[in-house]
């Protein structure tokens, strides 16, 4: 209808107040398709939590959670990840008020080493409970373990690989309209992660180490 205004499409990170309509209805669809993955990504977590909920307690006369879990590691591991999201959140600052790709690189190689010191500890936790006798093949409860923490753990890793990819396409293009909507992407990927971790942190490691 005339006269009655158009909602604004925005995103954190680009500067599209200036585009033609079309360009950003184009971006608003492509985030938009990516959080339809996200769901789906979600769904499959939401199951491995549902497996867990129903044989924390099968442990079959091994290891138990309290015997195995440090909390000092998983909290530090925490602590990673979370500084990993603000500093990928300065990526999106980064984008939005500068134009020279030097202080996005900056922050992404950032996000990087915060997400290669939580591999290596996570990596060094499973080392460990293998030397425990604590292994997948030892009871329902440490299989489900291994594979939801496994399969958060592999989603960091494809993450960070992810950044590498950018990187080379930052380097290449620059903070160009289609760069800044995949570092937009895998910013929400990257911070989903980090809302998985948390509850992984809650369900798994803080009620196995009180029960």
């Amino acid at each position: 209808m005339a006269g009655v205004s158009q909602p604004e499409l925005r995103h954190v990170g680009l500067n599209l107040t200036d585009e033609p309509r079309e360009v950003r209805e184009q971006v608003e669809s492509d985030v938009f398709g990516f959080w339809v993955f996200l769901m789906s990504d979600a769904v499959m977590f939401a199951c491995l939590f549902a497996v867990y909920a129903t044989v924390r307690h099968a442990t079959a006369g091994g290891p138990t959670a309290a015997q195995e879990f440090k909390f000092h590691s998983a909290f530090w591991e925490t602590a990673l990840l979370l500084t990993s999201s603000f500093a990928y959140g300065m990526v999106s600052i980064s984008m939005k008020h500068t134009r020279g790709r030097l202080w996005i690189a900056v922050f992404m190689v950032l996000t990087f080493c915060l997400g290669a010191g939580f591999l290596k500890m996570e990596t060094h936790d499973f080392i460990t409970m293998f030397h425990d006798g604590a292994t997948p093949e030892r009871s329902g409860f440490f299989s489900c373990v291994f594979v939801l923490v496994g399969m958060h753990g592999f989603h960091v890793f494809s993450g960070m690989m992810w950044m590498i990819v950018m990187g080379l396409q930052l380097a290449i293009y620059g903070p160009d309209q289609r760069t800044k909507i995949n570092l937009i992407r895998l910013g929400l990927f990257w911070h989903f992660l980090d809302v998985i971790w948390v509850v992984i942190f809650t369900v798994v490691y803080l009620q196995g180490l009180i029960r």
